[in-house]
């Protein structure tokens, strides 16, 4: 077994690795301010970043699920590597030689498990490759394979591809020469394990490199070629390793990452092949599956490259299904998970049903792009995918189909593309538009019931779904403020300015907010503390207010005055000074002011109605509330006038 790693090189590794290059292979990062960067945290599932690092200090954090720590911890959790493996990982991309306690040893010696079996698989892409590339020899027909599908020797180096040797120990014996164990070879799926001894998993065929995000190669795919092969199935995956997991991964994205990030766009096929189609075609963002369905983590995986994040421009994700019974099906598991996107998800089917292979052999690389660029939003393809299920010929089947259409439709994330689609459903199906829109409501409606028992789910602590705001604290069933209802995040943004720069504050500001003007439960318990605070704390020092405000406020949001004293403010600092424009910081307090206004006016306004219908008049209380509502009023003109 290897030795601990010397703690001077643990050291170096640590000071000489890049944490935000390391990041930037999983997740793409914007800027947060001043020294930092943020992007979709790869550990949970969000909408909104809340994955922050400071590359200048060597830290990442997420105000989400609440993990951070260094460049060697965020190896470890996002590869699930041991301390030791992450470190060699990164001194490998380094090219450092590492010292163990034990003494000196010879490189491979001290190589952790992943490294070895990651190098296991390099050295037997390489031999697979050489055998393809070889003239002449068992490869010819895998290489007349890929001929008739216009791959040529530059795409097979370019995309990794080998051929396996049908002998059945040819790699075992290549593998074993290079000083590879027989457990490593087992272990990293390169071989079985059967009465005879070991033999190679892939023989005869047709053999692809699946490599994981950072380019290294985790396993192999490969296809039939001979006639004869005695397994029936068409393609073979390596099966689940140590450092293989196939709903992870997906094939081509180490080649496709760099423009899915760039563009915010994905194109997901379903074959090597149509991968191979597509980059040389131009399509340079297309990934598939290995083996397995399209699913919640591939998802994850790509919404962090293309950052489908609430409140940018929507990215664009693109799916391209075969035509057949089983291409609509994969669609429409596909459209199950649309919700999982903030943006809207697309379909791309070629009438005839080529897939994109198919398609640049017969129309040439124009052909792969005009698929691409015409494709039909995800919910279109679905409905029209729905409605053939049906028989509108007759009356039955035009309700049968309207009912389960209408779901769809009231899913559209657009709202302003609903009627159009009513009405369009409506001429598919022969039905009037009011009949139509009435089952779109209708399913709306049990969305929403099904939405708010969810929600009422999530506050009582069970799953918490994509968007989880850190947990205030149990004390007193305080509820977690929502940052996706607009009125909060403002309420939200004037805390942190309190808690961060007090200073700005013309005198007498804070005074003019109440409690009660902050729409959270939690947000008026904060403010409470920076209240008091105010009369007492010292603002000029940003420790001593922060822990004023601490101990001013309820016990149960001191979590929260904490996160709310580190967060990046959404905008950007006065350049001479390092505060928020004057502008930023009073358009916030006049907004928190003129929302609390407004909903004390309504409220007022209420009691006057219901009061009007009363049995028993209260003219006092009348009279009370109209001079109330008079100076509500007047507030309310006063800032919209400033604001003006």
């Amino acid at each position: 077994m290897a030795g601990l790693i010397n703690s001077e090189d643990i050291a170096a590794v640590k000071a000489r690795s890049s944490i935000e290059d390391v990041v930037r292979e999983h997740v793409t990062l914007r800027s947060a301010g001043p020294g930092s960067l943020k992007g979709l945290c790869p550990f949970h599932d969000e909408k909104t970043p809340s994955f922050n690092i400071r590359p200048a200090v060597g830290a990442w954090h997420c105000f989400g699920c609440g993990e951070g720590g260094d460049v060697i911890s965020f190896v470890q959790k996002v590869d699930h590597l041991s301390f030791s493996e992450a470190v060699e990982r990164l001194a490998q991309k380094l090219g450092m030689e590492l010292r163990y306690e034990n003494g000196d040893r010879p490189r491979e010696e001290g190589l952790g498990r992943r490294s070895r079996l990651v190098e296991a698989h390099r050295v037997a892409e390489e031999y697979y490759t050489e055998l393809l590339l070889a003239p002449g020899g068992p490869a010819r027909q895998a290489r007349d394979f890929l001929r008739a599908r216009d791959f040529n020797s530059e795409h097979v180096k370019m995309f990794g591809i080998g051929f396996a040797p049908r002998g059945g120990e040819d790699l075992v014996r290549h593998l074993r020469a290079k000083g590879f164990t027989d457990d490593e070879l087992v272990t990293g799926g390169i071989a079985g394990r059967g009465s005879r001894g070991l033999y190679d998993r892939f023989r005869g065929r047709l053999v692809w490199p699946i490599r994981d995000i950072t380019g290294d190669t985790v396993g192999f795919g490969a296809r039939r070629i001979f006639d004869d092969d005695r397994i029936e199935a068409k393609y073979l995956n390596t099966s689940e390793t140590p450092i293989y997991k196939k709903s992870t991964v997906l094939y081509g994205l180490d080649l496709a990452k760099k423009k899915i990030s760039q563009g915010r766009q994905a194109v997901v096929v379903e074959g090597y092949t149509d991968v191979m189609a597509c980059h040389l075609a131009g399509v340079e963002t297309a990934v598939a599956t290995c083996g397995t369905a399209f699913g919640a983590d591939h998802i994850k995986t790509l919404r962090r490259l293309m950052r489908d994040e609430a409140g940018l421009a929507p990215a664009k994700v693109i799916f391209t299904f075969d035509g057949d019974a089983a291409g609509q099906k994969a669609a429409m598991r596909a459209f199950a998970d649309d919700e999982k996107w903030t943006s809207q998800s697309f379909v791309a089917v070629e009438k005839s049903g080529k897939d994109p292979c198919e398609l640049r052999q017969a129309g040439g690389d124009p052909a792969v792009q005009a698929l691409i660029e015409d494709a039909v939003p995800m919910f279109e393809f679905a409905v029209r995918t729905t409605i053939k299920r049906f028989d509108v010929a007759t009356a039955e089947g035009r309700i049968q189909a309207v009912r389960a259409v209408a779901p769809i439709i009231a899913s559209i994330r657009d709202q302003s593309l609903r009627p159009e689609y009513t009405r369009e459903v409506s001429g598919m199906l022969g039905l009037d538009v009011e009949q139509v829109a009435t089952e779109v409501s209708r399913a709306g409606k049990i969305k929403v019931d099904e939405d708010a028992r969810t929600d009422r789910a999530d506050r009582n602590g069970r799953d918490r779904g994509d968007d989880a705001e850190p947990h205030v604290g149990d004390a007193g069933g305080m509820p977690v403020p929502d940052r996706r209802d607009p009125v909060v995040h403002a309420e939200r943004q004037l805390l942190q300015v309190l808690l961060q720069f007090p200073t700005v504050f013309k005198s007498g500001a804070i005074d003019l907010l109440t409690p009660e003007a902050f729409s959270a439960p939690a947000h008026r318990a904060v403010f409470d503390g920076i209240r008091i605070a105010h009369h007492s704390g010292d603002k000029g020092n940003a420790r001593a207010w922060t822990s004023a405000v601490t101990e001013a406020a309820p016990s149960p949001v001191a979590g929260l005055v904490s996160e709310l004293a580190v967060d990046t403010l959404p905008t950007r600092m006065d350049a001479s000074t390092g505060l928020p424009t004057s502008r930023y910081v009073d358009e916030l307090f006049d907004r928190v002011r003129t929302i609390a206004l407004t909903r004390q006016i309504a409220d007022s306004m209420s009691e006057m109605r219901r009061l009007d219908h009363a049995e028993t008049p209260s003219p006092e209380r009348t009279r009370e509330l109209g001079i109330q509502l008079q100076t509500l009023q007047r507030e309310l003109a006063a800032i919209k006038a400033g604001m003006g």
